[in-house]
């Protein structure tokens, strides 16, 4: 009842299996009786197809349905049910009750109406950006009207400008046409009438020249007379010339005022053309800006419709925002009492879990007890556990030795008389039991081996020993050799340190006269350890560490060191990579007075580029490159016979 009020819904998977005819207990397996009272086989409720027919019948073995839930409590214990199950949805089985309500939305009922919610908010809320994109669209659109209206206005008021500017323009054009027609015409006047005077000026000249020519051929008697009529005739033909030179110069300016008339003319004519043709564009210019003007008119109409339009849409947007808003706000709540209560069968699911794992874990470990008894009672008693259960189980007396000593018969053997039983007691016995585990712990353990054991550990012990005394024998002998070898070493090392230290000194004052060097011992107590420090005092120096000398000095005091060491324990041969390289030329032949004494005993060898040390050598060789690139060696004997 109480899963039933708080409610859940219920999911199942059924899953087809294959095989024989099922063992269906209360049915098949214990015979076609009548379900217990109150009650009815699931299976005669159900129908199932051919291929879930076997896994129907397996699920539903011993099965039965009732209505009331006291009734299903009786009816489970009837030995052919397995299962109980009630009209309101509840489970029993032996050990699980299970239990619900249909009427409370499943978890996945509940889970989709979340979902369904979420996707109504998101197409809202995509309804309402496409509505903004769209309002946003249409402001663009309105100013974008808005201004090709103003810019077409504008543009009208021009082209009237241009249209009165072309009109004033072509009226001064007709003017000037009209001016210069008449103006062509009166030349064309001047020009006939220049033309008749020329014309007449030529007959006059013709006849003048004509009466001079009959003059000059008649000849006159009288010579004053002829002389004087030729003077008239002359004077009236330089007249007549004179005359018909002005009249060609009338009529060529004319000519020429005509021709300008005539392009002038022509040109005014092409102006008027080209003004006609300009005014013809003009207007229809202005016609198709009339036309773009009522066009902007209309759009500026149809966008205020449409800013009316989008209003409405956006007041509706407004509401269904709102709408999708306030739905939201309720399917937010509903959602979150869903995951609240989501969270909570999560909750329960875990710790039901959690149960089932650790009753899981708590089978499994009585199941591995029970393997772990039977395999002791087998390994230690050799009896399985039929046999245990068979002769000592519950149902079987028990042996009742509390409380009487056991008599004694005449021949002194015990005599424990007729056995008593007594039916079997859980707690009696566990209490027998702590009492003999007590006993047995406090007795210990019997190890039948221990004689055997205590026989192989002394043998162990024995062989151990003997070899822990000739380890500490060898250890005691080693311990001997060493100190042995120590004093051994401090003896040469004490002789070598004198030897070397009375030659540093000796070598040293003569490498640097005036001036005294030693070796002394860092800790003079303990040989073994000790370290060697050299004192060095040049003469004229206070100082005596060597790292306050000159590189030079240096030099020669680690020489002055190594012929101590030579003369001190000699050796057959030395090899000397230029050590005179950094000594000046008195030094250098300080030392090579102490490298003459030395190969009087021992064999040089002398790495060398200064010539000073070559001259006291007996043998030379060098190494050169040959005009092939080859090395080669050369060797050069200074003396017939070396030192050996």
């Amino acid at each position: 009842e109480l899963l039933r009020s708080s409610g859940d819904g219920r999911a199942a998977l059924l899953v087809a299996a294959g095989g024989g005819e099922p063992d269906l207990p209360g049915r098949d397996a214990l015979g076609r009786d009548a379900a217990p009272a109150g009650t009815s086989w699931v299976r005669d409720l159900v129908e199932a197809p051919d291929l879930l027919r076997v896994t129907v019948d397996r699920l539903l073995a011993g099965a039965v349905v009732t209505d009331d839930l006291a009734l299903a409590a009786t009816a489970l214990v009837e030995p052919r049910v397995r299962r109980v199950v009630t009209t309101d949805g509840d489970l029993l089985e032996a050990g699980l009750v299970v239990g619900g309500s249909a009427s409370t939305p499943s978890a996945l009922e509940v889970v989709a109406a979340v979902e369904e919610a979420a996707d109504r908010v998101r197409r809202s809320t995509a309804r309402l950006e496409e509505l903004h994109e769209v309002l946003a669209a249409a402001h663009e659109e309105a100013r974008a009207a808005r201004g090709e209206a103003a810019v077409a206005l504008d543009r009208l008021h021009e082209s009237d400008a241009r249209l009165a500017a072309v009109a004033e323009e072509l009226g001064r054009l007709r003017t000037e046409l009209t001016g210069a027609e008449q103006e062509v015409a009166r030349a064309e006047k001047a020009a006939a009438t220049a033309n008749s005077t020329a014309r007449a000026g030529r007959r006059a000249l013709e006849e003048l020249e004509a009466r001079l020519a009959a003059a000059e051929g008649a000849g006159s008697p009288a010579g004053g007379a002829g002389s004087d009529r030729r003077a008239e005739l002359a004077e009236e033909s330089s007249v007549a010339r004179r005359a018909e030179t002005e009249a060609r110069l009338v009529l060529r300016t004319a000519e020429e005022r005509l021709r300008a008339l005539a392009g002038r003319a022509e040109s005014l004519r092409r102006t008027a053309a080209a003004t006609r043709q300009a005014l013809t564009a003009a207007l229809a210019r202005g016609e198709q800006r009339s036309h773009a003007i009522q066009v902007a008119e209309m759009v500026a109409h149809a966008a205020s419709v449409a800013l009316v339009a989008l209003g409405s849409s956006i007041a509706r947007a407004g509401a269904d925002r709102d709408a999708a808003a306030a739905a939201r706000t309720v399917y937010e709540g509903e959602l979150l009492a869903v995951r609240t209560r989501a969270r909570e069968l999560t909750t329960q699911m875990e710790e039901l879990t959690g149960s089932l794992h650790r009753d899981e874990l708590v089978r499994a470990e009585q199941r591995a007890r029970l393997e772990s008894l039977e395999a002791r009672a087998l390994e230690e008693l050799g009896l399985g556990a039929d046999v245990l259960v068979a002769e000592y189980g519950p149902d079987q007396p028990v042996l009742d030795t509390a409380g009487d000593d056991v008599p004694v018969s005449a021949d002194g053997q015990s005599d424990p008389g007729p056995v008593r039983a007594r039916p079997y007691v859980r707690a009696e016995q566990e209490a027998r039991l702590r009492v003999a585990e007590r006993a047995l712990s406090q007795l210990g353990k019997v190890n039948p081996l221990a004689l055997e054991e205590y026989s192989a550990l002394e043998e162990r012990h024995r062989y151990l020993t003997g070899q822990l005394a000739d380890l500490q024998a060898s250890r005691r002998d080693l311990f001997e050799i060493v100190r042995e070898v120590d004093e051994r070493v401090q003896q040469v090392f004490a002789a070598a340190f004198a030897d070397t230290a009375r030659e540093f000194e000796q070598v040293f004052a003569r490498l640097f006269p005036g001036g005294e060097g030693r070796l002394v011992l860092t800790d003079p107590a303990d040989l073994l350890t000790t370290g060697i420090e050299v004192e060095a005092r040049p003469p004229g120096k206070k100082v005596k560490r060597l790292s306050l000398l000159s590189g030079g000095e240096r030099a020669l005091v680690a020489v002055a060191l190594l012929v101590a060491i030579f003369k001190a324990r000699p050796s057959p041969f030395y090899v000397l990579d230029e050590v005179e390289a950094a000594l000046d030329d008195t030094n250098l032949t300080r030392l090579l007075e102490l490298l003459v004494e030395l190969s009087g005993t021992s064999q040089l060898i002398i790495i060398t580029h200064h010539k000073r040390t070559m001259e006291i050598a007996d043998a030379l060789y060098g190494v050169s490159m040959r005009g092939d690139g080859v090395s080669t060696v050369i060797s050069q004997r200074l003396r017939e016979s070396a030192p050996a």
